[in-house]
């Protein structure tokens, strides 16, 4: 079984920093894509940033320049450093894996953290 273990939310204040980290547990033969993705009261689930298992990386706009996405795959985990945090950043971030777990056996699934809150006011 596959589990996404979030942690690094918290409360800051705008300007400030976090760094969001997910640990994968169990296996997964192949892994298409992992990302970070938000979703703020009221609003639907949004992607923030992305990156495939080449490294290409991709960013939701308003997060351009200001977040970083990397990953760890030897640890299986995976980050987001988050810089010049500002209110609008506020949600739950949730940490997501698409990948096939038996390469044969199944098809690509999606895979989800609980998530993070992260809370950014004066």
């Amino acid at each position: 079984q596959v589990q996404l273990v979030e942690s690094g939310g918290g409360l800051v204040q705008p300007g400030g920093s976090l760094r969001l980290s997910c640990a994968a547990s169990g296996s997964i033969d192949k892994i298409n894509t992992m990302g970070w993705y938000r979703q703020a009261p009221g609003k639907q689930r949004e992607l923030v940033a992305a990156i495939t298992t080449a490294g290409r990386t991709n960013y939701e706009d308003s997060v351009k320049d200001r977040f970083t996405i990397s990953r760890d795959a030897a640890k299986k985990a995976l980050y987001l450093q988050m810089s010049s945090l500002q209110p609008e950043d506020t949600a739950v971030y949730y940490c997501h894996i698409n990948g096939i777990r038996r390469l044969g056996l199944s098809g690509p699934t999606d895979y989800w953290g609980q998530g993070t809150q992260v809370t950014v006011s004066s």
